[in-house]
């Protein structure tokens, strides 16, 4: 065998597997990012997850936080003290015992007041997906993404030639969405870590001191959940651009339609703030969250 024959071997085989793999993404991997992207209050509806919420104000998490509603409420009535020592300025007493029984009602409603913000950004996200269908009479959606994009740039798992330009931007593509997917999946574990550190989140609205907390909580649970309206308008966007598989700048233009949703996120976390869901940058804005 010369050199051309193994040279042809070796490439056929790299072909090969390449093009497993990206039959296997576009099969799989759509479908998946549909669920996890955009959520709704189904995410709520788990036996554990609500045992762990707490179902009553007797249990779980909930149980801890009226606990420290009345270490909040000690706290209070040594300060009362101390500032007549002290003459340091302090909350008038029935001021500040209506303001913990307000804060108590909403901290101990907080699940519901998850369910409502849960539905308001998953209503909107699924009413831009529909007025996108109606008007371009295709389902807005990843799995529908695809289907578009080997109508652009058809390329069978048999023939598939990595060193193509086309097998170039195929594989490019598939590459980002399988980080685009972990990157989601990130961000639907968080959206579950700051539902249940609502109750918490409330409860530092008692005082000053904590009531910075609560203002980052809100912030990034919003940017969390608003990501999935954004990236429902880039799909339309998408959807409403005309493109012809002849043409090489439609396909570099569908690439870019395509790395906007892979940077989703950081837009949102430049535009709104919160915490990045991409991997390289999690841990760091994890700990910057913790330091406000």
């Amino acid at each position: 065998m010369d050199i051309s024959q193994i040279t042809q071997t070796i490439i056929s085989t790299i072909n090969s597997l390449f093009g497993n793999l990206i039959s296997s993404i576009d099969n799989n991997i759509y479908t998946v990012l549909d669920d996890i992207v955009f959520i709704n209050n189904d995410i709520l509806k788990n036996q554990n997850f609500e045992t762990i919420f707490g179902i009553n104000p007797s249990s779980g998490i909930l149980l801890i936080c009226n606990a420290f509603l009345f270490g909040f409420l000690l706290y209070y009535c040594v300060s009362l003290l101390l500032s007549h020592i002290t003459l340091s300025p302090t909350y008038h007493p029935l001021q500040f015992v209506i303001k913990l029984i307000v804060i108590g009602i909403f901290m101990n409603c907080s699940f519901y007041l998850c369910e409502q913000l849960i539905f308001i950004f998953s209503t909107s996200s699924d009413a831009i997906r529909a007025l996108g269908e109606d008007i371009f009479g295709n389902q807005i959606s990843f799995s529908s993404l695809v289907d578009r994009l080997n109508t652009i740039i058809y390329i069978e798992q048999s023939n598939i030639n990595i060193f193509s330009i086309d097998g170039i931007i195929k594989s490019m593509i598939s590459a980002g969405f399988f980080t685009l997917i972990f990157s989601y999946s990130i961000r639907y574990i968080l959206i579950k870590l700051f539902i249940l550190l609502t109750p918490f989140s409330i409860l530092c609205l008692s005082i000053p001191q904590t009531s910075n907390f609560f203002k980052s909580w809100i912030r990034t649970l919003i940017s969390l959940l608003f990501i999935q309206v954004f990236v429902s308008i880039v799909l339309i966007l998408i959807f409403s651009l005309s493109f012809d598989s002849n043409n090489l700048f439609s396909k570099f233009i569908f690439v870019g339609a395509i790395l906007v949703l892979i940077k989703s996120n950081s837009y949102m976390k430049e535009f709104i703030g919160g915490l990045s869901t991409d991997i390289q940058y999690g841990l760091q804005t994890l700990q910057a969250f913790m330091k406000h």
